[in-house]
């Protein structure tokens, strides 16, 4: 299953808003279209965003616009996700914007393939592993980081069972990832978000894989409620690994001085379309939270397991 593919100078891309009800498809035909599709989160994941970022660098220059200036635009979409500012950066720095973007369409592919292996090592016969959010192939090109390290163990003919809280508010682990389990018959049951802690207290979790938007000194940061799994994860001497590629590390930075999407507030107010709380009530909706180093027990990558940094 591929997230994102290039057909006939276009970016076809899995409108992830639809599913599970319908798998259908969005095509962008200019940088402009990719940067819709990542802001409504047509497409999102941060290896998918990079991917689908140095496309929309390739439409732009096809197109003849100016590069920079597509750069910026692209790189403002969505400030967390670090692999969408390596990305753009790759291609800009490219003789060949379109050759490059496909060189990075495959080497996500290979990449994901790698931390599965890798991450496959940690799983044992008969494990139950919590994932948060998405971080399955409709996070990247294929096969994804945290899922493709389930699928992984799962080939390997490991006895596992996963589960998936709902991830709110817009419930990637609900909607996106028992369907990525389901179309594989990997066993996988859904939680509510608050239901974690409880199960890992009655020893019904034993092991807690998650991706990574972006990884800098100090810690991790992926998509909110992760820190409120990991600290629950820590009480519970529960192993908390986070997978993800090596573009995801930013070596240079703090994580903690990472710049926190806020989306929308209706996010949180609508749920199924359905208005759940008074009008105008007020509403605190950051993408992400940060979780420390010391709560993670390692880091999954292509080259293999990892100390947090």
């Amino acid at each position: 299953m591929k997230t994102l593919e290039w057909e006939d100078n276009k970016l076809k891309l899995i409108d992830q808003t639809k599913l599970p009800d319908e798998l259908t498809y969005v095509y962008c035909n200019d940088y402009r279209e990719v940067i819709v599709a990542i802001k409504d989160m047509i497409v999102r994941g941060a290896p998918a965003i990079g991917v689908a970022a140095a496309f929309g660098m390739a439409l732009a220059d096809l197109h003849g616009e100016d590069l920079d200036k597509a750069a910026d635009e692209i790189k403002a979409a969505r400030p967390t996700a670090i692999n969408l500012f390596w990305a753009v950066d790759r291609v800009l720095n490219s003789d060949d914007p379109l050759k490059e973007a496909l060189t990075m369409y495959k080497e996500d592919i290979d990449t994901n393939l790698a931390i599965g292996r890798h991450g496959a090592e940690i799983i044992e016969d008969g494990d139950t592993i919590l994932t948060h959010c998405n971080a399955g192939a409709l996070a990247c090109v294929d096969y994804g980081t945290a899922l493709g390290v389930i699928r992984s163990a799962f080939h390997q003919g490991k006895n596992i069972d996963v589960i998936c809280d709902e991830t709110r508010p817009r419930g990637q682990g609900a909607r996106l990832s028992v369907w990525e389990m389901q179309q594989e018959n990997i066993p996988v049951k859904l939680i509510s978000d608050v239901a974690s802690g409880f199960l890992m207290s009655q020893y019904k979790i034993n092991k807690v894989v998650i991706g990574a938007d972006r990884i800098a000194k100090g810690g991790v940061v992926n998509k909110i409620g992760s820190l409120m799994v990991a600290l629950a994860a820590n009480h519970f001497h529960v192993p908390f690994y986070v997978a993800a590629p090596l573009s995801t590390f930013d070596m240079n930075a703090s994580v903690f001085d990472t710049e926190i999407e806020e989306r929308d507030g209706d996010e949180v107010r609508y749920y199924g379309g359905c208005r759940i709380c008074p009008k105008g009530t007020e509403v605190i909706n950051p993408a992400f939270d940060i979780v420390p180093k010391e709560l993670i027990t390692g880091i999954i990558t292509e080259n293999g397991i990892i100390d947090p940094i």
